[in-house]
């Protein structure tokens, strides 16, 4: 009994995190930070639509299990390197700013309704995001910077977002009774709504 009053605590704690989420600024840039890696390793963690959706990534790669586990997040990686190449080169990728709010919206929902797409698919739809995601992180490359230690930078970045999506997932499908994992898909669902409403 007691363990699952602290599980639903803990539940508690960490929908209230999600939930609040909307009400943090989203800044992609921090002043003073202009250039080269540290730049394009802090840039997705000032974005709370890029920490959304990344995280949202690793959720869901957990939650559909097997090979998903690393080749949604690999596609995602590898095909937001491609669109931050075309941001950097000035390549027009239309309506990224609405992808990348798209994306923390579906991936949401994704996660909340448990879909269970066929894997290329998972992988193409991820990787549909990633494209805008790049390309708004290209895009924003400092002039004074290195387009390899920024681009270096991000994708690190990311790769440790979804890390902590994929260790939210495992603990989430570990340590609760009740479907954790849909609930912060329903949090993030509704945070991409707000997000969209802004």
């Amino acid at each position: 009994m007691k363990t699952q009053i602290r599980n639903s605590s803990k539940l508690k704690w960490l929908l209230a995190l999600f939930a609040l989420t909307p009400v943090l600024a989203q800044a992609h840039h921090l002043p003073g930070q202009s250039n080269g890696f540290a730049s394009g390793l802090n840039h997705p963690i000032h974005g709370l639509d890029h920490i959304l959706a990344m995280v949202a990534v690793g959720l869901w790669a957990m939650q559909l299990g097997g090979r998903a586990i690393w080749l949604v997040p690999a596609s995602f990686v590898s095909l937001m390197a491609v669109g931050g190449v075309l941001g950097m080169a000035g390549v027009q990728v239309p309506m990224v700013e609405t992808g990348i709010i798209a994306s923390v919206l579906v991936l949401g929902i994704l996660i909340a309704t448990g879909a269970r797409l066929p894997l290329v698919v998972s992988m193409a739809v991820v990787g549909l995001f990633a494209v805008f995601h790049g390309h708004a992180h290209g895009a924003e490359l400092p002039k004074a910077a290195s387009g390899v230690s920024f681009g270096f930078g991000f994708v690190l970045a990311t790769i440790a977002l979804h890390a902590c999506g994929l260790a939210l997932g495992l603990l989430a499908q570990k340590r609760f009774p009740i479907p954790a994992i849909r609930l912060a898909g329903a949090a993030i669902a509704i945070a991409g709504f707000c997000l969209w409403l802004a």
